[in-house]
């Protein structure tokens, strides 16, 4: 199992051989260590925990040397000893061609209403219809729909992203080791300078 941390960055097009573009989503990676490998004998469980700070690279020798990292993440293993603390991982560990998993937070949008949240259409634009072309609509059941209720799950207006999103089978375009940079197919979830987490089995 390979896994890293990265930083998102701008989207590019790829041209392969034969002259087919392929959209892609640079993501820059800097040095990844190691700082915890969990066993099932003595956690319950087997992971191993990365911490990166791609922010500020200078600050590495000094986490190395037990300072915290800025990002934390713990990625389950199968076979924890095969892992070392204060070893780093590099974008190199990712080849050409190969299917990841790409997971991040989304973008926060905030309160958004039903047409932009869940896709509505809206009241139609005709005549008598007054200030109603984003509203939701009849939200309550009548006798015999749900009591006159307002049922749990009703698609309404409320807050927006910033939720975890998983894109899987996403394919590695170019791997750029002098620049630690990993370029995969499509848009991954998150803002720009957002941490991604990049996982292949």
């Amino acid at each position: 199992m390979k896994f890293i941390l990265a930083r998102k960055g701008r989207m590019t097009q790829v041209f392969e051989e034969d002259g087919r573009v392929n959209a892609g989503t640079v993501l820059t990676v800097s040095p990844n260590v190691i700082t915890q490998v969990k066993t099932a004998a003595i956690d319950g469980y087997s992971a191993v925990q990365v911490g990166t700070d791609v922010q500020k690279v200078e600050r590495l020798a000094k986490a190395q040397a037990g300072k915290a990292f800025k990002v934390l993440k713990e990625f389950r293993v199968e076979n924890p000893g095969d892992f070392t603390v204060g070893s780093s991982i590099a974008a190199d560990m990712f080849e050409q061609g190969e299917t990841v998993v790409v997971a991040g937070t989304s973008k926060g949008k905030g309160f958004q209403g039903v047409v932009k949240r869940h896709g509505f259409h809206g009241g139609r634009r005709s005549h008598g219809q007054k200030h109603s072309e984003r509203e939701a609509g009849s939200i309550g059941g009548g006798p015999g729909r749900a009591g006159g209720r307002v049922t749990l799950g009703m698609k309404m207006a409320g807050r927006m992203g910033g939720e975890r999103v998983t894109v899987p089978n996403l394919k590695v375009l170019r791997v750029d080791a002098a620049n630690n940079q990993i370029i995969v197919s499509g848009a991954v979830p998150g803002a720009v300078n957002s941490i991604v987490e990049i996982i292949a089995k």
